[in-house]
């Protein structure tokens, strides 16, 4: 503060005669009001004589507003002609405080807690700020021992032992505490300074202490570590619900006393984001906590939805996109609780002591995706705007991994239809082999894979059997996976051998691969088992690529795996694969499956297949039984990849079924053969079937004659379709062709396509077969 020098002129018979501005604003005193006057009117106290005699000194005046104005005096007397005094010129400053004085008056005023304690834990100073915290005068604490003047035992405990560990070896420390102020009604993180004061020997007498209020550092501190902890804890799993209750643990209790997280429908289904409604909103709620048990703050189920207001907290936060503080008291706070008592479950309001919630909007990438709402009623805090702040940043994060959850949802649901319209749903109808299947998507976050498998009708009665997996999961796996599906369908309707079909296959893949821009050829690389079973002749034909071995169980025996080269995953590309050929007696189960059944990154591979083996090896009432007993026996607890396994036991057509003829080479026979194939019809009970049969035979036989070579065989097939083959050791195909008006030729294989349900060529190890299928009588 400016000091103020002041000036007055006293005349000889001690009236004031003149007043300067300067004592004006000391006393407060105008010159209208002073002049005049005796001088001893403004004295608060006697002027001590010394300081008369010596013309200088201190006194003290009587300000206008009756306080005491102690000031620094100085007189000049003023002299006459004659010499003597006629006036005194009085010139005064406020007089300094002494250091001691200053000292305690700092003390008193500072702005943060301060005490002084004798040795024994006593009080005998407290500031004003003391004061204010403890809610009473300092009369009421000098004196006093430290733990009669707390409620707080614990906090008591601990302050005290500090006080006593510093009184006791006379070394100063500074530590931090949490506790309740009474009269601020609040809770409170302190940091606390002690030290010694000391005698003129050194040795302590008194302990004094400061403690200033940290309690806005404190929660900024606690509110970045709980920024640090959602960092961790929120989102460990791809689950919606799952993150939301992550989100609810982690503020409960510890930033709020009730927490709920509701969102929009379209977030837990499959749904495109609608836009957000300026009005009522609509909410699922999916996760809430309490400190309480029960949750009694929760005026939802979880799963119920609930339509909110315009002006509710949750509706303005989801639509203005930011939180919303309410305070108890407001009116939109007031209705909100209202409505929530409105829609309790038992019907009972919240306990008294909510004072203040957040509702925050849970947003990421620009989609608003729910709310999240805090509460407090035991915490004696109110939020304010920087709670509200941290809200906005720990629903934002916790929005993304919401938002990650839905998306991984979508996709895995997404890549689940995609691979379930892919797999077959009804395997074909044929009399080759009795089938059971098993197709089981893995649990882990990896998303579904892409393994598959097919049955493959094919000309003769013979089946095509298939088991692949595609490398990678999601989408682009089933994709992919969809693809392979196709192409190995129509090679196998081209009835090419299993070795020629995988390398056909290979080539795709590796085109596949180079199609598609930044992917590796082993990102798209795949493995593959197909296997041709020829129920006549009994014998299985199979070629792998990087595929696992089948398990064959022959009737009476023991399971074994097929001992065949596997060739290289396909998309590799470059080197060739094998066929291996088995004879199999009726009745055996060929067990095709892919790598999950037998391979994880926890089990020993050499302990699964013989696990696998033994299963194969248990009775079983049926083959569904059995693909049951496999699964039980040899899946692990929670697998890391798909699934599929394809169980088959074999048929076989006998002679009673099927009739072979050796053609000679000469037209003259095919009226023979037709006679032959029309008496085995009749033995079979097919006789409406003689006519078309008479033509097909005729029209087979004589272009093989005639445009074919020896050896010929005709071969008729009684399967679930009528069947006639005939074989020639010429490696050129038919085509179907439209004879002109005045061709002699070219009628034959179109009359036949016509009368008949579907008809074709493969080509043998020989040569070609000429088939074509009615249906039976009948059907």
């Amino acid at each position: 503060m400016e000091r103020v020098a002041a000036a007055a002129i006293i005349d000889a018979q001690g009236r004031v005669a003149g007043w300067s501005e300067g004592a004006r604003l000391l006393t407060g005193r105008t010159a209208r009001e002073v002049v005049g006057r005796p001088a001893t009117d403004l004295l608060a106290e006697d002027v001590p004589a010394d300081t008369l005699a010596a013309q200088a000194g201190t006194l003290v005046l009587r300000h206008r507003d009756g306080r005491r104005v102690e000031l620094a005096l100085t007189a000049c007397p003023v002299l006459g002609p004659d010499g003597a005094p006629t006036g005194y010129v009085v010139t005064a400053d406020p007089l300094v405080p002494a250091a001691a004085e200053l000292a305690a008056q700092a003390f008193q005023l500072a702005s943060m807690s301060m005490s002084v304690f004798d040795l024994q834990q006593r009080y005998l100073r407290v500031n004003d700020a003391a004061c204010h915290v403890m809610g009473v005068p300092e009369e009421t604490l000098v004196g006093r021992f430290y733990p009669e003047t707390v409620e707080d035992a614990e906090h008591s405990r601990g302050f005290l032992r500090h006080l006593r560990q510093v009184a006791e070896t006379g070394r100063p420390l500074r530590y931090e505490s949490f506790t309740s102020a009474p009269a601020l009604n609040r809770e409170h993180a302190w940091s606390i300074e002690m030290w010694p004061l000391r005698d003129a020997s050194g040795e302590p007498t008194a302990v004094a202490l400061a403690a200033f209020d940290s309690s806005e550092q404190y929660w900024a501190r606690r509110r970045l570590a709980l920024l640090n902890e959602a960092a961790t804890g929120i989102g460990t799993t791809l689950d919606v619900v799952r993150t939301a209750e992550e989100l609810v643990e982690l503020l409960v209790p510890q930033y709020a006393d009730f927490a709920s997280v509701d969102l929009l429908d379209w977030v837990l289904g499959a749904d495109e984001p609608p836009m957000i409604p300026d009005g009522r909103v609509q909410l699922r709620r999916v996760a809430h906590g309490s400190t309480r048990a029960g949750n009694p703050g929760a005026a939802l189920k979880l799963g119920e939805t609930h339509v909110y207001e315009p002006s509710s907290p949750p509706a303005r936060a989801l639509c203005e996109g930011r939180a919303v503080l309410a305070h108890a008291g407001e009116p939109a706070f007031v209705q909100w609780v209202a409505e929530r008592n409105e829609r309790s479950p038992e019907g009972r309001p919240y306990r008294q002591g909510i004072h203040s919630m957040i509702a925050v909007p849970l947003r990421a990438r620009g989609t608003s995706l729910g709310v999240a709402v805090f509460v407090r009623m035991a915490h004696p805090d109110d939020y304010g705007p920087d709670d509200a702040v941290f809200a906005e940043e720990l629903g934002s994060r916790a929005a993304v991994c919401v938002d990650n959850a839905r998306r991984f949802a979508r996709e895995r649901s997404t890549a689940h239809a995609l691979q379930h319209s892919l797999l077959p749903r009804g395997l074909p109808g044929q009399a080759a082999v009795d089938v059971a299947h098993r197709y089981l998507p893995c649990g882990s976050l990896a998303g579904i894979g892409g393994d598959w498998f097919d049955v493959i009708p094919l000309s003769g009665s013979r089946v095509g059997l298939v088991v692949g997996d595609v490398v990678g999961h999601g989408i682009q796996s089933s994709a992919t996976m969809g693809r392979l599906r196709t192409a190995v369908r129509t090679l196998a309707d081209v009835d090419l051998p299993p070795d020629e079909l995988l390398t056909h296959l290979d080539d795709l893949v590796s085109h596949l691969a180079s199609d598609d821009s930044g992917e590796e050829v082993a990102e798209l690389g795949a493995t593959c088992l197909y296997a041709v079973y020829d129920p006549v002749s009994r014998r299985l034909c199979m070629a792998a690529a990087g595929h696992p071995a089948p398990v064959v169980v022959l009737p009476g025996d023991t399971p074994g795996f097929v001992a065949m080269t596997a060739g290289p995953p396909l998309g590799v590309g470059g080197l060739p694969f094998e066929a291996t050929e088995l004879e199999l007696p009726e009745g055996s189960v060929v067990a095709l499956y892919t790598d999950g059944l037998i391979e994880d990154r926890d089990r020993d591979v050499d302990r699964a297949t013989e696990e696998l083996r033994r299963a194969l090896g248990a009775p079983a009432d049926s083959l569904e039984a059995l693909s049951d007993n496999v699964l039980k026996a040899v899946m692990p607890e929670q697998p890391t990849d798909d699934v599929a396994l394809l169980m088959v036991r074999t048929r076989a057509l006998g002679t009673d079924r099927v009739a072979t003829w050796d053609v000679p080479p000469d037209p003259a026979q095919v009226a023979h053969f037709r006679q032959a194939a029309t008496e085995r019809l009749a033995a079979w009970g097919l006789n409406e079937a003689s006519f078309v049969t008479e033509l097909v035979v005729s029209e087979l036989v004589t272009n093989a004659i005639r445009y074919g070579e020896p050896p010929i065989k005709l071969r008729l097939i009684r399967d679930r379709a009528l069947i006639c083959e005939v074989s020639d050791g010429s490696s050129t195909s038919p085509h179907l062709r439209r004879a002109h008006a005045y061709d002699e030729g070219g009628r034959g294989l179109l009359l036949v396509a016509q009368l008949t349900q579907r008809w074709g060529s493969r080509q043998t190890g020989s040569g070609k077969t000429i088939w074509a299928e009615q249906p039976l009588p009948g059907t």
